[in-house]
């Protein structure tokens, strides 16, 4: 028996490609064959898959398992097998959150939600990440769903940290404020924008030195620039640092850096950055919406508003109130231990076999 995934992109710096990779080595471990067939990829992830041009004949004893997360051409290779099928669902972002500004992005969140829809007849196992994600696969017709979180170690420190950015962030530290940090695209749905405003008023009220560092890559041509006018507008261009995507050794060092992780997203699906902030020890802060609730648990300051004064207020609490500060600490340790790599991944494979008779 054969287990092979579909993916529209592999990517090293993207969660659900190491997501696909950690999955297929689980399953070559239970003994179940298994490769990654993608749409496009990375240059450093060419050799750890193939094109899904290469799938080759259909195979009775094969089952081939989407990776959903995107509208792509992929979806038309595999609505063409005959093999059975199994979906794992990342969430795909509500058009209306994205049109306004990345037309074409908007395009294919568009195309992708049609296409999950298309699938739920044909698929004998959908695992979402998140129990929010589990709702729309039922609100799609799925017939048959479970709930695993991504298979990415983010409970616990990374790589040794890059040396020089290390230095420089702990050069700014000793100029004195508080470190917000906001890791994720830099993408309208995201938020961003609302979180220049926290740092504007945060720095008026409580801190005149925060900083506010924004880890990510930019979505599409046209949000970026704009981002970049607002923090101009205000003042800020000392203040607000927007880094562009990065390696683990850097990405390291922010979250080390950090006194706070802050999440003003419309919309996420699991948010694995919140996690990993947890896993570091460092308070969160976030608006309370779609899966986020669901993710932080008792272990953060989960808001039902934006409002730049209340929000600013709570991040202040982070990281003054030393006994809430413990309290967080401690349920940021209990959190982050149902997201233990080796438990969901075990989990997963059991699904997998329970599915596909194996």
């Amino acid at each position: 028996m054969r287990v092979d995934q579909v993916i529209p992109s592999l990517a090293s710096r993207d969660a659900i490609g190491v997501h696909a990779v950690t999955l297929t080595r689980a399953l070559r471990a239970a003994g179940v064959d298994s490769d990654i067939f993608y749409g496009t990829c990375t240059p450093d992830m060419a050799e750890i898959g193939r094109p899904v041009g290469t799938l080759g004949r259909h195979t009775r004893d094969r089952y081939l398992l989407y990776q959903a997360s995107i509208g792509s051409p992929v979806f038309d290779t595999l609505m063409t097998r005959d093999e059975p099928k199994l979906v794992n669902y990342h969430n795909i972002t509500p058009t209306e959150l994205i049109a306004p500004w990345e037309p074409a992005v908007a395009y294919e969140t568009s195309l992708g939600r049609a296409q999950l829809a298309r699938l739920a007849s044909r698929t004998v196992l959908a695992v979402a990440d998140s129990h929010f994600n589990e709702l729309e696969l039922l609100d799609a017709g799925y017939p048959k769903t479970a709930v695993v979180p991504l298979l990415i170690d983010m409970t616990r420190a990374g790589p040794s940290p890059d040396p020089a950015v290390t230095a420089r962030l702990a050069a700014e530290k000793e100029a004195g404020g508080v470190d917000l940090l906001f890791v994720g695209k830099i993408s309208p749905h995201k938020a961003p924008h609302d979180l220049v405003k926290v740092l504007s008023i945060y720095r008026r009220v409580f801190d005149p030195r925060a900083r506010l560092r924004l880890v990510g890559s930019p979505l599409g041509e046209h949000y970026g620039p704009a981002l970049a006018a607002f923090v101009h507008e205000l003042g800020l261009d000392d203040a607000v640092e927007v880094t562009g995507s990065v390696g683990p050794s850097v990405l390291e060092a922010y979250f080390r850096a950090a006194d706070v992780f802050v999440c003003a997203s419309e919309h996420e699906g699991f948010c694995v950055p919140i996690v990993e902030a947890m896993g570091h020890g460092v308070p969160v802060v976030a608006y309370g919406v779609a899966a986020v609730p669901e993710t932080v648990g008792d272990a953060g300051l989960v808001l039902p508003t934006k409002d730049p004064l209340r929000f600013a207020t709570a991040v202040h609490r982070a990281v003054t109130d030393e006994v809430l500060g413990s309290r967080l600490s401690e349920a940021a340790r209990r959190r982050v231990e149902t997201f233990a790599l080796e438990t969901s991944t075990a989990r997963f494979v059991e699904l997998v076999r329970e599915a596909t008779g194996g």
